[in-house]
């Protein structure tokens, strides 16, 4: 009779002993899926080639795991290895729903800000590459592909006017094909019927109406003036005029001066725009919207010529006349020398 309550009695402990067993299995199961083991917001950069294991051990480090243990079981459950990405760890998240986001994937996009001087293929893929997995080489090398830019209805020469200044959001581990398609996309967004009707009035196709833009760019950063240095230009066009514009003969040089002299004016390129009538071959740089727009929307005026102020505020004078532009051309030198020789 003792024996058999002995036994009774192990039998029983054991069955406590499974049941909390279950019990404690089962809060593991259901904490690790449902309930939120993060605190903050944790960005996280997956290069290719990172060990799983280093990986795991960084997000406990860094991203305020409530319970370690929860995300180590998680993370070893379902991660054989890690895809590379940018993802953030947020406030809410389980360790199930961490860990399956580094195995399966699930990347947070990032910003693409496309804006500012983008004069070389070079300065393309420094922005592109800061920002992104992309390495600058692989930037370049697409930007050359003449056969991947055809897809696109570009070539090599003016792929300037396939770039639309803007932030995008993309994935960090995006091509370089995945980014020319967004540009194609917003590209034809740009030329819409409208737009193109408005090219056509000013005689200009969409690539032309790109070329001057990148003109009216190199004058100016000022956006209230661009529609009027625009319509210096088109004037020019219109009545048959060399455009003269300083912008095409520093693309001539690889934009490696400050100032052109007389000089540079002389150099045999069909980009130089005081040898040779009409627009240049191609854009000499990426056009922003605004100067599109301005290119599109130019002030109706008569005035054939421009100068930089002498007040140096960004600012142009405007001319209808030769002599009263070289008035104002010289008071823009006197201005320029005084303040050379109070620098010195």
């Amino acid at each position: 009779m003792t024996n058999k309550k002995g036994i009774l009695c192990a039998a029983a402990l054991l069955l406590v002993l499974l049941l909390a067993l279950a019990g404690s299995k089962a809060w593991q199961y259901y904490y690790d899926r449902k309930v939120s083991n993060f605190e903050g917001t944790k960005e996280l950069y997956v290069y290719p080639g990172t060990d799983p294991q280093a990986l795991m051990q960084y997000v406990l480090d860094s991203c305020r795991v409530r319970k370690p243990a929860s995300f180590r079981r998680a993370f070893r459950q379902e991660v054989s290895d890690v895809q590379p990405g940018h993802y953030t760890v947020s406030a809410g998240n389980t360790s199930m729903y961490v860990a399956r986001m580094l195995s399966h994937g699930w990347q947070t996009p990032v910003r693409l800000v496309l804006s500012g001087t983008m004069r070389q293929q070079s300065a393309i893929a420094r922005k592109i590459s800061n920002q992104m997995l992309l390495d600058s080489a692989d930037v370049i090398n697409a930007l050359r592909d003449s056969a991947l830019l055809a897809g696109y209805g570009f070539r090599r020469e003016d792929v300037f006017a396939l770039f639309m200044p803007d932030t995008y959001e993309v994935y960090w581990t995006d091509s370089m094909k995945e980014i020319l398609d967004r540009q194609k996309a917003a590209y034809d967004a740009f030329w819409t019927d409208e737009n193109k009707e408005k090219a056509r009035l000013q005689g200009l196709t969409p690539m032309e109406v790109s070329i001057l833009a990148s003109i009216v760019g190199g004058e100016t950063n000022y956006e209230p003036e661009m529609p009027s240095i625009a319509g210096v230009y088109l004037n020019r066009l219109h009545r048959g005029m060399k455009l003269q514009a300083d912008p095409t003969v520093a693309y001539c040089l690889d934009y490696s001066v400050n100032r052109i002299l007389l000089k540079h004016l002389e150099i045999d390129s069909p980009f130089n725009t005081y040898k040779y009538a009409g627009l240049p071959p191609a854009p000499i740089a990426v056009p922003s919207r605004a100067c599109l727009n301005a290119v599109l929307n130019p002030d109706r005026h008569g005035y054939i010529f421009f100068c930089a102020s002498p007040s140096f505020d960004g600012t142009h004078r405007f001319a209808v006349t030769l002599a009263e532009h070289n008035r104002n051309a010289r008071e823009f030198q006197r201005a320029l020398n005084e303040r050379q020789r109070a620098a010195r």
